[in-house]
């Protein structure tokens, strides 16, 4: 079969603004917050290595095609660099960028011995084959081979990838290598050494940080209300864990449409409707809704589990939530979060709130080192141990130094960051004041 999983979070229209502007702001302004020096600014702000790679394949009808297909790694100082692989005709150089640096501060928030890392290529998987498919996942493993491994970068699932592209990329790497090293990447099939809860992760963590700032702002998840924004692999694991925690989800939309249910949807029937195949806009027993009229439904909780500059200038002013739960990598622009401050909307930032996966992908790592594998509950216990931990690191911040939640997150991640660049001796005192 062909990956789905994250379809449908990738084809929601995007007002395009470029990632890695906004996160190098982003790092400017929490540096300067922590009175740091300058110094600090441009040891963050650019990946130690950027590759490009042309990728010709030779398509069913005989015809070679180029795809370009991007890896960066932002920083190892910490552990090897750990980061997805996505498939999207809109990848680009600046994206991988952007997405390598915020799971560098990812890492770092959890206290992960990892740095960050993100590829992708520009393809529309649905324009493939299978055959096409697997050759370009196998061609890219091949074309980055040099500067990936166990020791040294990550790879892992993204958007429009699953555990079956995984698959293909590991046996390509081990096919190079001549043997076995599971630990070459994670998100992987099970029996050649996934880890059990590494595809439910990401949604996971986005529910316990949900439950850990409802516990802050004294809201009953039981009476609580939710809209999301992406009903692929993330947002339908977070849309049936809130589920379980009494939460009631009246709105979701995807890349087919969007459903209403005043009532609430039975998520276990919506969630078994798409695994036969249905879309959100075939589901007959709601209301039809657009991303317009999700973003202002009257809802405690609202989740962005799609993509890159979702809430904006334009679409923040309609939300209503007392909670924003990033499930989605940079899904919120500056104006945006501007306009959700000013609101006193409680964000809980994308460097922590999807943050489960990652977690998850480590654990996959250490398993894979010791050639020994948890239990699917002893995986979870500890994904949660490390959400907690890190949420209440990232709201103790704030609520000592009286800032936002993403101001804290970002602190808490170069703080930790800085600690390893001067136990390395590769900073001086002199770079930590300005």
């Amino acid at each position: 079969m062909k990956p789905k999983q994250d379809k449908a979070e990738a084809d929601i229209t995007t007002q395009h603004k470029n990632p890695y502007e906004t996160v190098k702001d982003l790092l400017k302004d929490s540096i300067t917050a922590l009175n740091m020096d300058e110094n600090i600014y441009h040891l963050l702000k650019k990946p130690m290595r950027v590759l490009e790679v042309s990728i010709p394949i030779r398509m069913d009808n005989g015809d070679i095609r180029h795809f370009t297909g991007f890896r960066s790694q932002h920083l190892d100082i910490l552990g090897p660099t750990k980061g997805g692989i996505r498939f999207h005709p809109e990848v680009n150089v600046d994206e991988v960028k952007a997405l390598s640096i915020w799971m560098s501060l990812k890492s770092a928030i959890l206290d992960l011995p990892l740095g960050g890392g993100k590829g992708g290529v520009i393809v529309d998987p649905e324009d493939l084959s299978e055959r096409e498919l697997e050759t370009l996942s196998r061609a890219y493993i091949q074309m980055i081979t040099p500067i990936i491994g166990p020791q040294k970068d990550i790879p892992a699932p993204d958007v429009n990838t699953n555990p079956e592209v995984m698959g293909w990329m590991i046996d390509e790497y081990d096919k190079l290598r001549g043997y076995n090293i599971p630990g070459m990447l994670t998100g992987k099939p099970i029996i050649i050494g996934g880890s059990e809860g590494r595809l439910s992760a990401t949604g996971r963590g986005v529910v316990f940080t949900i439950r850990e700032a409802a516990k802050v702002l004294g809201m009953d998840l039981s009476k609580a209300t939710a809209a999301l924004q992406g009903f692929g692999n993330v947002g339908s694991m977070t849309a049936k864990f809130l589920y379980e925690l009494g939460v009631k989800i009246v709105g979701i939309t995807d890349a087919s449409g969007g459903i209403y249910r005043e009532d609430g949807f039975q998520i276990p029937e919506l969630l078994a409707f798409v695994r036969e195949g249905g879309t959100l806009s075939e589901y007959t027993e709601a209301e039809t809704l657009n991303n317009e009229e999700l973003f202002g439904l009257p809802v405690d909780i609202f989740i962005p589990a799609a993509v890159e500059n979702q809430i904006t200038k334009n679409t923040a002013p309609a939300i209503q939530a007392k909670i924003v739960a990033e499930a989605a990598n940079g899904p919120t622009t500056p104006e945006g979060d501007k306009i959700l401050e000013e609101k006193d909307v409680f964000v809980i930032p994308d460097i922590l709130c999807n943050a489960g996966g990652v977690t998850v992908s480590y654990f996959e790592w250490v398993q894979n080192a010791m050639n020994f594998y948890w239990k699917e509950e002893e995986v979870n216990q500890k994904l949660e141990e490390r959400m907690v931990e890190g949420f209440r690191n990232v709201f103790e911040l704030r609520e000592q130094k009286q800032i936002r939640m993403r101001k804290a997150a970002y602190s808490v991640g170069i703080k930790h960051i800085v600690k390893a660049f001067e136990a390395r001796g590769r900073i001086k005192d002199s770079d930590l004041t300005s």
